[in-house]
């Protein structure tokens, strides 16, 4: 209680006990694997495998390349974009190291008909430099002879610089001058043998030349690898730092269990897919968006889900077949290229999220970018394949081609569609977010009776937006803060117990209609 002392009009501000809880998000998509390019945008992680937010795939391409062989995550994420996803972490995992031999590039003549007359060659194997070339100001000299600068730039910084270079054989040669200082460079000519042609050579054409790398050496990636480490900020494991994530794809499984001879190491993609679940089970806001493996028929998928992979997750969903999309690298006449589908899956459930809300099933909606299915699953076939949770996608004609399942991969009925996880990890993240004002309160019944109301807002909002069930707010939900929920032991231990019930809507998974014959009697 503020004290007054001399007389007057004072205004105190009463907090509210009622606060305004904000849904946490819901569509936002972790991807991990592998890239075109390694980010260089933060010096304290130089291999660029922490995670990084990216909100667009021109902002994509920027840190991480475009499409490149042997890589599904760019194309998944593209998948993810054009389906209506609109942010993303991108948590890069290495499947490739330098080759530890110099970076070159040849500088061309201004003069086109004079080839490449200056190689450069960085002293340090796999360098990131570039070579900027500007011609010099003669002055009112006419008859001085022409030279030209040479600026190193190394990952972006100018680090050293050279001017007064020419082609003749004295000291302002650009071998000479440069070889004898630089520690960056070295410089090799390829001159006509003839002196005075060789001085009469135009400068090397002004511009910048980025000294090309060797092609990097594919290395093996193990399950341990692409779980990586959470101290690390690596791989599956270092998405812990990304609290708002709510979707997690590991596209290039098919890239790292692909055998020397073609086959499936099966064993990896359980392994990596078995951390995949781990991981959003213990972070309990995400779910894992698993591909199953290619190749299979509708027999060979149902054998592998139920004597192989044996997963028993509320926090997962599986999808089968693959998809195929157009091939942005088109090799021998092949213009579509199968990948897995988790990445357009995820642009739907984020499409979903924002036009229905997070409540709505992510299945009956068409998936954008999509030219054809790996194969098709009939109707008989989905019936064994739906109820141990493997989400079919399927074609339907003028309908387009559609996720038709909406299951996770729990034997627990309760949770058996993706929508209710889904709905209640967005519960359980906004309370446990706007509640934080709670913590070091006095506990006692003014606090109870605020965190009832803030809770019941939030819940009465939700079930007038349709995202639970029941004719009134008492059959939608309950809330119970009080003296039963916080006895004196409980207070006495600094716990404050707030317990909340929910009924999730469920979707109308099988819509039937009977129909029956009227005959008419006669009058």
């Amino acid at each position: 209680m503020p004290t007054y002392t001399a007389p007057g009009v004072y205004v105190e501000e009463v907090p509210s006990s009622q606060k305004i809880l904000s849904a946490a998000p819901t569509a936002v998509a972790a991807f991990v694997g592998f890239t075109e390019l390694a980010p260089t945008d933060d010096p304290l992680d130089p291999q660029g495998l922490a995670p990084r937010l990216v909100t667009s795939w021109t902002q994509f391409e920027s840190l991480y390349g475009g499409f490149a062989p042997g890589c599904m995550l760019p194309l998944s994420v593209y998948g993810y974009f054009a389906n209506g996803g609109s942010i993303a972490y991108i948590c890069r995992v290495p499947n490739t190291e330098p080759a530890g031999e110099p970076a070159t590039a040849a500088l061309p003549a201004a003069d086109r008909s004079l080839g490449l007359p200056v190689a450069v060659t960085s002293v340090e194997p796999d360098a990131n430099i570039a070579v900027q070339v500007t011609s010099d100001d003669a002055g009112d000299d006419d008859d001085a002879q022409p030279t030209f600068t040479m600026t190193i730039i190394e990952n972006g910084v100018a680090v050293e610089e050279f001017s007064g270079l020419s082609f003749d054989k004295g000291d302002s040669n650009v071998a000479t001058k440069v070889n004898a200082t630089s520690t960056k460079v070295k410089v090799d000519l390829d001159l006509a043998e003839d002196a005075d042609v060789a001085s009469q050579l135009e400068l090397v054409k002004p511009g910048t030349y980025s000294l090309s790398k060797a092609a990097p050496i594919p290395v093996p990636v193990t399950g341990k690898k692409f779980a990586g480490s959470e101290s690390a900020r690596a791989g599956i494991n270092g998405l812990a730092v990304a609290e708002d994530v709510t979707m997690v794809i590991v596209p290039d499984l098919v890239t790292a269990a692909t055998k020397e001879d073609g086959s499936l190491d099966l064993g990896l993609w359980k392994a990596v897919q078995t951390a995949l679940i781990s991981h959003c089970e213990q972070n309990g806001n995400r779910m894992a968006v698993l591909d199953a493996p290619p190749g299979m028929n509708p027999q060979q998928v149902k054998e592998w889900r139920s004597e192989t992979a044996m997963y028993d997750s509320a926090y997962a969903a599986l999808y089968y077949p693959w998809v195929k999309v157009e091939n942005p690298n088109p090799t021998n006449g092949e213009t579509e290229i199968l990948i897995p589908p988790s990445g357009h899956v995820a642009g739907v459930w984020a499409r979903t999220d924002d036009t229905r809300g997070v409540w709505k099933a992510p299945a009956n909606d068409t998936m954008r970018g999509v030219l054809d299915i790996e194969r098709s699953v009939t109707q008989n076939e989905q019936s064994l394949l739906n109820p141990i949770g493997i989400n079919c996608i399927r074609p339907f004609g003028t309908r387009g081609i559609r996720i038709w399942g909406a299951r996770t991969l729990a034997s627990d009925t309760d949770w058996n569609y993706i929508n209710v996880r889904r709905l209640f990890n967005m519960v359980e993240s906004t309370i446990l977010e706007g509640t934080q004002y709670a913590v070091f309160e006095p506990n006692d019944m003014a606090l109870w009776e605020g965190v009832n109301r803030t809770v019941s807002g939030f819940l009465r909002g939700l079930w007038t937006a349709g995202a639970l069930s029941g004719l009134s707010a008492d059959e939608a939900f309950y809330v119970k803060c009080d003296a039963e929920t916080n006895p004196p032991e409980s207070v006495d231990a600094g716990m404050l117990v707030v317990e909340v019930g929910i009924a999730p809507v469920k979707p109308a998974e099988f819509v039937v209609f009977r129909i029956s014959q009227k005959k008419q009697v006669a009058g």
